[in-house]
């Protein structure tokens, strides 16, 4: 099966590679020592060190996997068609009178408090291959809001 697409930024990708990096080439190793120096120490069964160790390993490696597969799938964001809302694309909005700013980002990427949302979130499915000066009608909790879109860079 194939994996799904993971949209990142280019500095977004080189930071996850950085990551991968410091759990392959440190993190990782430091973990395998901290290992072997507590089964140094005897018995195991009652050994915090050893067993808190093994804990930060596991999820090292889990990490390391998730990194490989973000990395392994990953599209860095492109402009799409010129005029239209894509992945990457930065958005002024009008809503309920506020004006609001947007970039669609994938969703590794996402910061609602930054204004960075998802390509899958519904509000930037709603915002996907619209152009300036369009209205667009999102569902959210409250009912419906209509944003209006103002500007797209």
């Amino acid at each position: 099966m194939d994996e799904p697409i993971q949209y990142l930024s280019a500095e977004s990708l080189a930071a996850l590679k950085q990551e991968l990096g410091n759990l392959k080439d440190a993190k990782i190793p430091e973990i395998a020592k901290r290992i072997d120096e507590a089964k140094q120490q005897g018995d195991l069964s009652e050994n915090a060190e050893y067993h808190q160790a093994r804990e930060d390993m596991s999820w090292a490696q889990g990490r390391m996997r998730e990194l490989e597969q973000i990395i392994n799938t990953a599209q860095v964001i492109t402009r799409t068609v010129a005029g239209l809302v894509g992945i990457g694309s930065q958005l002024l909005v009008k809503v309920n009178g506020q004006k609001k700013s947007y970039t669609i980002v994938g969703p590794q990427e996402i910061n609602p408090s930054k204004g960075l949302i998802s390509n899958e979130s519904p509000l930037g499915e709603a915002f996907l291959g619209h152009k300036k000066g369009d209205q667009v009608t999102v569902k959210v909790p409250s009912g419906e809001a209509v944003y209006q879109i103002l500007e797209i860079s």
